[in-house]
């Protein structure tokens, strides 16, 4: 199983869609809004043509709102980078109790070898 975030599945059942699909999708949306069609019926029409999961373009959509700023929350880019920076921080902290055991080790040595 590859690592990339666009092939990642944390369910095996789970289809991934390319981007190209999921640009065209939350596009196909937007258009039809911003056409004066509902929002509610819009994305299972939509999603039923492509041949794609409802709620799957609903998220998607949803996140397109986000990162464009018609939406509160957190954009995909920040999420992003918070998820770098919580494993950088995982990773030194691990790094950080290794040392601190090392360091430890070296005392009790340098200790054992002055009682002698």
């Amino acid at each position: 199983m590859s690592t990339s975030n666009t092939t990642r599945s944390s369910h095996p059942g789970q289809r991934r869609y390319p981007p190209e699909l999921r640009e065209r999708a939350v596009r196909m949306v937007q258009q039809a809004i911003a056409d004066g069609a509902e929002r509610f019926g819009t994305v299972t029409r939509v999603a039923r043509q492509l041949g794609i999961g409802p709620e799957s373009l609903r998220k998607w959509v949803k996140h397109a709102d986000i990162d464009g700023g018609q939406r509160p929350g957190v954009a995909s880019e920040e999420r992003r980078r918070l998820a770098d920076l919580e494993r950088e921080n995982r990773e030194l902290r691990r790094a950080n109790e290794i040392l601190k055991t090392a360091s430890a080790f070296f005392a009790a040595e340098l200790d054992g070898g002055r009682a002698r």
